[in-house]
């Protein structure tokens, strides 16, 4: 595994009897970039994550995230990554403070560390009026502003982003993206799926999926070029006709 790689996939294939769901995926994830994992509904995108994040084994293939075996070092990949998926993670009947301390308490940080973090989290995003507050009584774009900051309150090495910014207004998912460039800078690596092609955008590299396979990989940039397209949608809509 490369020391430039967070994440290196060989050749992945995942099977559920006679359908595969993951049809010889490669490819490698580069520390503190920002990886989007695109594809429509049942392309595979989920069983992929759910094997990356150790929840799930390959049925073959190489899968290593943070330095770690997808077959033997589940608990270790588990121990250094974050993930928020499209239902928030959060308990709705907990306040925000305790769903950040039962979090960070899983994750074996010290009663002193998350005082000092989550204090220092309240002065950045300006929760003092909330912070006691039942999560089920938040605004949804202030959910997901938690969720995230709940993902990497441990400060994992990668974290896996599924769908976050569903169902908000443009406003707060630009808001949201401020804070993925901030995890970002501080060494994070972000893996995110997403339906918003503007969002696709904002990615450094981006991998599309149609059936279970990778049809394209590249940067934005790159991929508008190779298909011919003046944004990600029409890639995505080019590639998405092939299925």
């Amino acid at each position: 595994m490369s020391d430039e790689n967070i994440i290196v996939v060989e050749n992945l294939v995942k099977k559920f009897g006679n359908f595969t769901a993951n049809d010889n995926l490669s490819f490698e994830v580069k520390k503190s970039e920002i990886f989007g994992f695109l594809g429509a509904n049942g392309a595979g995108k989920t069983t992929a994550i759910k094997i990356l994040c150790g929840l799930s084994f390959p049925t073959s293939g190489n899968v290593m995230v943070a330095g770690f075996d997808a077959y033997k070092q589940r608990n270790l990949i588990k121990k250094n990554i974050g993930y928020m998926s499209q239902g928030f993670s959060l308990y709705d009947d907990l306040t925000v403070k305790e769903n950040i301390e039962f979090y960070a308490g899983i994750y074996g940080l010290s009663r002193k560390l998350i005082k000092q973090r989550f204090n220092e989290l309240v002065g950045k995003l300006g929760i003092h009026d909330l912070k006691n507050k039942f999560v089920k009584d938040l605004p949804l774009g202030w959910k997901q502003k938690i969720a995230f900051s709940v993902a990497i309150f441990h400060r994992p090495r990668v974290v896996f982003l599924d769908e976050p910014t569903s169902g908000v207004d443009p406003i707060t998912r630009r808001q949201f993206w401020d804070l993925i460039y901030e995890a970002v800078e501080s060494g994070i690596t972000v893996f995110v799926t997403t339906h918003y092609m503007d969002e696709a955008e904002y990615c450094n590299r981006l991998s599309i999926m149609v059936d279970g396979k990778i049809e394209a990989m590249g940067t934005p940039a790159e991929l508008k070029d190779k298909y011919k397209a003046s944004n990600m949608d029409d890639v995505f809509v080019k590639l998405a006709r092939k299925a």
